[in-house]
């Protein structure tokens, strides 16, 4: 189950066996979408599956979550997404009503993020061999030149901010809530949402914008760490910039999680040239899906390939990619 974490050991396992074999040079660079050339211009492309356990959850279910995860993986890619395929597993017994449901939540999110299911397949396994429902989700976007930096992170540069567009672990914390039925004083909702119209708003400068990465599986904590090894830079945040919401805090203490290790599913993870940073972070509490927008840190030359936060106690904490499964199956 650890591999499937986002963390230290699915990075190892994409490395030493996927990439490995499949070895070519798109696969390679790991972004969350390929970026290629067409006659028509640069495109991108990303697949997802979703297991997610449960399949309805509040702030969404298996299906929104499916056409909302490619869509950001193609945004964050500085692509804007166009066209989605997708891939029904069903296990014998699911009622009919529950799928109708879900299809109906995956349509009304493709209109509202502005894109088209075209094509999909579907299949049905014994009653004991799926759990109810897995999707497969794959999507094709258009990304203009000027933008196909982003996905890379290849310009980014000591002094760049590192901002976040919200609050940290809603999404773990509301599929914990769902799981095991579990009640707060407020509700635990997921931040499930498509961030390609919040991402368009920023773009009109693409230079400014170094790097975007959606963090969903893995948590922030993961994100930056990935970002500091594979450019081989340091990074440096501030625990107390970080905005996490009281409810998930709780849960956390409770259940011995970290936020910066917990799911996202509507927050993306940006890196911003330094003298763009108040423009962007402006921009981002503009949009309902920015509000709780922060710069929460730098690009820096010291500890190159290492995360270092500055702790609310005043201390300094190591932070490395997530190590085994802190909450399985959330997206």
């Amino acid at each position: 189950m650890s591999h499937g974490s986002g963390g230290r050991l699915s990075h190892e396992l994409i490395e030493k066996i996927f990439v490995h074999h499949f070895a070519n040079d798109f696969l390679r660079a790991q972004t969350d979408s390929a970026t290629f050339e067409t006659a028509e211009g640069q495109m991108a492309f990303t697949t997802d599956s979703y297991v997610v356990d449960p399949i309805f959850f509040s702030g969404g279910n298996i299906g929104k979550l499916a056409v909302c995860g490619t869509v950001n993986d193609l945004a964050v890619s500085g692509a804007e997404p166009l066209y989605l395929s997708c891939g029904f597993i069903v296990e014998e017994g699911l009622p009919l009503a529950d799928l109708e449901k879900i299809v109906e939540s995956m349509a009304a999110e493709a209109v509202a993020a502005g894109v088209s299911i075209i094509t999909g397949d579907t299949k049905v396994v014994n009653r004991g061999k799926c759990d109810k429902l897995f999707i497969n989700t794959a999507g094709v976007g258009r990304l203009s030149a000027d933008r196909r930096h982003i996905g890379y992170g290849n310009t980014i540069a000591p002094g760049d901010q590192i901002i976040v567009s919200g609050s940290m672990g809603d999404h773990g914390i509301a599929i914990l809530a769902a799981r095991e039925d579990l009640s707060f004083r407020s509700q635990a909702i997921s931040d499930c949402a498509s961030l390609n119209g919040l991402i368009a708003t920023l773009l009109d400068r693409p230079a400014d914008i170094r790097f975007m990465r959606d963090a969903t599986r893995g948590g922030l904590a993961t994100v930056l760490c990935e970002l500091a090894e594979r450019h081989e830079t340091g990074i440096r945040i501030s625990e107390e910039k970080i905005p996490v919401k009281e409810l998930v805090k709780g849960a956390c203490e409770v259940f011995g999680f970290d936020p910066l290790y917990l799911a996202n599913e509507g927050k993306v993870v940006l890196v911003v040239a330094a003298e763009a940073a108040s423009d962007v972070l402006q921009k981002l509490r503009a949009h309902p899906l920015g509000a709780d927008a922060a710069i929460i840190g730098s690009v820096t030359t010291n500890h190159p390939g290492k995360v270092l936060m500055n702790t609310a106690v005043g201390g300094t904490r190591l932070l490395d990619m997530l190590a085994g499964e802190m909450l399985p199956r959330i997206c």
